[in-house]
């Protein structure tokens, strides 16, 4: 206790030795990278959307009109393997639909379980349209590009096969298409179902809210939108076969979207149009996911559509400041956080336990601002407001776990290319991805 005691004075003593200068030195790293980008940008963002709410929603009740007069059959393809235990789950939650007008095709990707049984039962019984199997895995990419090939839609809508949607799921994403005929793919909003098992699937629940709730609200807005996630996105089909439809290899959902993109046209955000998922339980499952996500950026951004950044003939500003951000603040700045951590413990060593609580708080007030624009925008206000008591985690959840990830996925495709050793790929195809990514 008397420890304890001991430290707090030596707290509040080394609080009120500080000036607004010396924490801004301190603290550089906080305040003029990281606020202005996740916080500051973001509730400008919004705010603006809440003043021009009235014409947000004119805009969805007009597109929704042609929708419905033009009422084109929308495909949705659902490629996975050993999904078996959540394909007629997913189905019967199709049935709720608002929109109707729809084909389900369903792509076995080499399934060991009991996938084939389940599926060739659902087709049998009229609750799939079409039920296709690949004998010999080849990847998620390639069963979608099997599967689009016998789409009959306008429209193809990707789904994992362990989601579920809310009842006007297809009808909101489906919206962005009829308000800007430039729109050619369109990202659902992905939240999380296990929310409330453990601290783990409850702070990512708050990350889910923001980088995909608020975030790509955001970057949408920006025109500079760069992930149509795929457990929930759209695609014109027309689109796709001029594109090429999805690239065979590890990760699918970043390219397709900058294959659009370097196509000349524009992607958008639904962040009306609901998407249920499962996360993580368990931190170690995590970190693995999220190595293997984060391999994408270099993968993608750095390496294989690095002709973004340059002054070629398809120039795009827009594109070009997707790409630079993206590669800045998700990449760049963790190396920069880095030195900026081992020049605290070279230099403030002596009151380094003092700047790291301070620093927790800080960012824990920026988490309160954040949770506050979530729920400014969220249409689950009640059942998500219990995630307040978790924004202490956020902090270290964010701030160490997120990015310490980030540096070693970063550091590992970068020198040693290492996604294209997953196991969560198949290794053929790996290997064709990185001959033609070379």
């Amino acid at each position: 206790m008397d420890y304890i005691l001991n430290q707090i004075d030596t707290f509040v003593t080394y609080l009120e030795g500080l000036s607004l200068s010396s924490i801004l030195n301190t603290y550089w790293f906080l305040f003029f990278l990281e606020f202005p980008r996740y916080y500051l940008a973001e509730s400008l963002v919004v705010l603006y959307r809440c003043a021009n709410w009235k014409s947000i929603v004119r805009q969805e009740e007009q597109a929704a009109v042609l929708l419905y007069r033009d009422n084109p059959l929308v495909t949705i393809l659902v490629p996975g393997k050993n999904e078996g235990k959540h394909i007629y789950k997913l189905t019967m939650s199709l049935k709720e639909q608002t929109y109707r007008n729809y084909e389900v095709i369903i792509v076995d990707d080499g399934s060991d379980d009991s996938t084939p049984l389940i599926c060739t039962d659902l087709e049998r019984r009229g609750l799939i349209d079409l039920y296709l199997r690949l004998n010999e895995r080849g990847g998620k990419a390639s069963a979608a590009n099997f599967g689009a090939y016998y789409a009959k839609g306008k429209y193809i809508v990707h789904l994992d096969a362990d989601s579920s949607l809310d009842r006007d799921a297809i009808e909101k994403i489906l919206l962005p298409f009829y308000m800007d005929p430039d729109i050619k793919a369109v990202g659902g909003c992905v939240k999380v179902r296990n929310n409330r098992e453990n601290i783990c699937t409850s702070v990512q629940a708050l990350e889910y809210l923001k980088t995909i709730m608020v975030g790509r609200t955001v970057t949408s807005a920006l025109g500079i939108y760069r992930v149509i996630s795929g457990a929930f996105g759209a695609f014109e089909v027309q689109t796709l076969k001029q594109v090429g439809y999805w690239d065979i290899g590890p990760g699918l959902d970043g390219d397709i979207t900058q294959k659009i993109r370097k196509a000349g046209w524009k992607v958008s955000f639904a962040n009306n149009a609901i998407c249920m998922t499962n996360v993580p339980v368990r931190w170690k499952k995590l970190f693995k996911q999220r190595l293997r996500w984060s391999k994408s950026l270099i993968r993608f951004r750095v390496r294989k559509h690095r002709d973004i950044l340059l002054p070629n003939r398809n120039f795009s500003i827009l594109n070009f400041l997707s790409n630079l951000e993206n590669i800045f603040y998700d990449s760049v700045l963790n190396f920069i956080w880095l030195f900026y951590i081992i020049n605290l413990v070279l230099t403030r060593n002596d009151h380094f336990f003092e700047i790291v609580l301070l620093g927790f708080f800080i960012r824990y007030c920026f988490s309160m601002l954040a949770f506050l624009i979530i729920l400014i925008i969220t249409e689950r206000r009640r059942e998500e407001l219990y995630l307040f008591a978790y924004l202490p985690f956020v902090s270290i959840y964010n701030g160490y776990f997120l990015r310490f990830a980030r540096l070693i996925a970063h550091t590992q495709e970068l020198f040693f290319f290492s996604s294209y050793k997953d196991p969560w790929n198949p290794r053929k195809t790996s290997v064709c991805a990185q001959l033609e990514n070379a």
